[in-house]
């Protein structure tokens, strides 16, 4: 079903518009009282800016990275430690990729292994992103993998073997380290057909920390800003 929310001049809304209207969007999956799941982002960014407005009705947040968190108290928004709750009722986050049953690829912001997590502990996942990030198949967008440093080029030469194309992601010239002291493989030129499948078989590789595939916690609902407004799309079981 779709919301209408169109815009009010004739101009198209922007990127960061679009992202700014699926942030508020979510706020009607997110429970008084409770303490909800924040992923980690440009889109998740707007979303907790929306956060703040209701922040007294709410206890507080579970955050994905250490930039979330830092976004989060700076607004004022408590953050607790994972492990400090036993469920959460929704985890909100991007993606770079979703699908039309609800699989994602994520980990552009090198932050894949937390929100796994903070997403296997959700009753709900809600994906917010802006159309651009629907996709007929999982692959385009470069497929993040978190790996431990001493196995990143033997788990290149596993992706080589695949037909994909494999490199350490790099920030300042030096191999970026993740908020867990880890690396990220992105890799090109895969076409996830399969992505329960894919996600089991390469989480199983040693030396492999997380795969930025998202299909055994994939999304429940995923709200898409349009230029027509938001859509939201759920997803089945």
């Amino acid at each position: 079903m779709t919301a209408p929310a169109s815009p009010t001049s004739s101009q198209p809304l922007s990127q960061d518009e679009l992202k700014a209207q699926v942030g508020r969007a979510a706020l009607a999956y997110v429970a008084k009282g409770e303490i909800v799941g924040v992923g980690t982002g440009s889109t998740v960014n707007k979303f907790i800016d929306a956060l703040a407005t209701i922040k007294d009705e709410i206890k507080g947040a579970v955050s994905s990275s250490v930039a979330s968190t830092e976004r989060l108290r700076a607004l004022g928004i408590p953050v607790f430690d994972s492990n400090e709750v036993e469920e959460l009722s929704v985890y909100i986050d991007g993606a770079d990729e979703i699908d039309h049953r609800g699989f994602m690829v994520k980990g552009g912001g090198a932050a894949l292994t937390r929100e796994k997590i903070v997403a296997a502990q959700s009753r709900k996942f809600v994906c917010i992103a802006d159309e651009s990030k629907l996709v007929e198949v999982l692959g385009a967008f470069p497929l993040p993998v978190e790996v431990i440093p001493m196995a990143a080029q033997r788990v290149m030469r596993q992706f080589a073997a695949m037909g994909g194309i494999a490199q350490v992601r790099e920030k300042d010239g030096l191999p970026l380290v993740t908020d867990n002291g880890q690396h990220i493989v992105d890799v090109t030129g895969l076409r996830i057909t399969d992505p329960l499948g894919f996600e089991s078989t390469v989480s199983q590789w040693p030396g492999v920390v997380t795969v930025g595939v998202f299909a055994h916690q994939k999304a429940d609902v995923c709200l898409l800003g349009t230029a027509a407004g938001v859509k939201t799309m759920e997803f089945g079981a």
